[in-house]
């Protein structure tokens, strides 16, 4: 089942109150950047975000949940109605999120 755009709209504007909020669809999902880092998505109309030290400090009992067959589990963010709390947990993670990697360009033709 993909995910409905209401939703990501939804959640979007639960994040509103934080700089540099971007997303990407990929394949009937989406994923979530904070800042230029990747911090999860929208899966089945669920929130997911990466398991960061800081991200299972932050929400001690959230239930690990897979976006999709054969992909790592990520956390599920209940708590999608309390802005701070969501804001929060973006800030809490942001250090732990590695860097993007960098697009390789196209190679020059002679």
């Amino acid at each position: 089942m993909a995910s409905g755009k209401e939703y990501l709209n939804f959640i979007l504007d639960q994040l509103s109150g934080l700089d540099d909020i971007a997303y990407k669809p990929m394949m009937g999902e989406f994923i979530l950047y904070y800042r230029g880092k990747t911090v999860g998505g929208i899966y089945d109309d669920r929130f997911l975000v990466k398991p960061t030290k800081s991200a299972v400090d932050f929400m001690p009992a959230a239930r690990y949940e897979s976006p999709y067959e054969g992909a790592k589990p990520m956390l599920l963010v209940d708590e999608v109605d309390n802005r701070e709390f969501l804001a929060g947990l973006l800030e809490a993670m942001f250090d732990e999120l590695p860097a993007p990697k960098a697009r390789k360009g196209k190679k020059k033709t002679d």
